[in-house]
């Protein structure tokens, strides 16, 4: 099964593509990580009030998500280049 993703030419053209994009914009995934982090503490604060559920869920995804983004680039930024 893995051979099979190793050799899938739409794969590799789109880490190719993402490489190199994310070589021009290496603070991208950073910036786009701290933007949910604060979209989650909005988001967290509104829920105080609201006490809802969903709002909830969406707080912790989007921080989970935003830190994993950031931890992502800052890995990234170094073998990227310069």
């Amino acid at each position: 099964m893995f051979k099979r993703i190793d050799r899938s030419p739409r794969l590799a053209k789109l880490i190719e593509y993402m490489s190199t994009f994310l070589a021009k914009q290496r603070g991208l995934p950073v910036v786009i990580g701290i933007v949910l982090v604060v979209v989650s503490l909005f988001v967290q604060s509104v829920n105080v009030y609201a006490h809802s559920q969903l709002l909830e869920l969406v707080g912790v995804i989007a921080q989970h998500i935003g830190i994993l983004a950031a931890l992502l680039g800052l890995l990234l930024a170094e073998p990227l280049g310069k």
